[in-house]
């Protein structure tokens, strides 16, 4: 199987070896933070000023706990998530289940290695803020981002990957942490025989859901996949220290 993207999974300006971003490409370090309200209600949005230029993400605090959620966007950049927003929603309703989260709004959408960076530096920012576990979510390109950030970043727990590209999954087997893969078995962009062959490269604990009708955007299943987020994150953010 090839391991190059297509469509909405094209990573521009790749290091083209197929196997993502080595370790000594991944350096960005934090300057300084500033916050404002954001559009939602209970958000901020959060300039991260780093090394590498600025990072926007958007968080839900729950204030007094640890567990939090990172929502990763496509090639194409965007923060609302697929499913008809299901980041949005997703993460007022984390608020009340006692789990904070971030969506990330990549500064170069598309640039595989930089998206990655933006990811582990909003787990680096949680981390400083008083989180101890963090579940990366990611969808299409975003997956991948997701699983290479999973194997980066200490602080993650678990990794979920909707609709995801197989370029930058290529050393799935060391993430050795619980990885939920959704896909629908319709999807006109990325065939779900992408998230079938992560799955099969994966380590233990590990599920793969086909979404029966569904497309790229996971739209037809949107109720489904908000369950299985919500289940998923709640679980392992807010209940990793438990051993569940």
């Amino acid at each position: 199987m090839t391991s190059q993207p297509h469509g909405d999974g094209d990573p521009r300006g790749t290091n083209g070896s197929g196997s993502g971003p080595s370790p000594e490409e991944l350096t960005l370090s934090i300057k300084g933070v500033r916050a404002r309200a954001g559009e939602e209600q209970g958000e901020l949005e959060v300039q991260l000023d780093t090394s590498r230029g600025a990072i926007t993400v958007f968080l839900h605090p729950c204030e007094g706990q640890t567990g939090c959620a990172v929502f990763l966007g496509g090639a194409g950049g965007g923060v609302k998530g697929p499913a008809n927003g299901v980041y949005v929603r997703l993460a007022s309703e984390l608020v009340a289940d006692g789990v904070s989260s971030v969506r990330v709004q990549y500064r170069q959408p598309g640039e595989f290695e930089e998206c990655v960076l933006d990811a582990l530096a909003a787990c680096s920012f949680l981390k400083g803020i008083g989180a101890e576990q963090v579940v990366l979510v990611g969808h299409s390109f975003g997956g991948a981002v997701a699983v290479k950030a999973g194997e980066l970043a200490p602080i993650a727990t678990a990794v979920a990957a909707l609709s995801s590209q197989r370029y930058g999954t290529q050393e799935v087997e060391v993430l050795g942490k619980p990885l939920l893969l959704i896909h629908g078995d319709h999807d006109e962009i990325l065939d779900h025989a992408a998230s079938e062959d992560i799955y099969q490269r994966a380590r233990e604990p590990k599920r793969l859901v086909l979404l029966e009708g569904a497309g790229h955007g996971l739209l037809e299943a949107q109720e489904q996949v908000h369950d299985l987020l919500r289940e998923f994150i709640t679980d392992y953010a807010r209940n990793a220290l438990t051993g569940r």
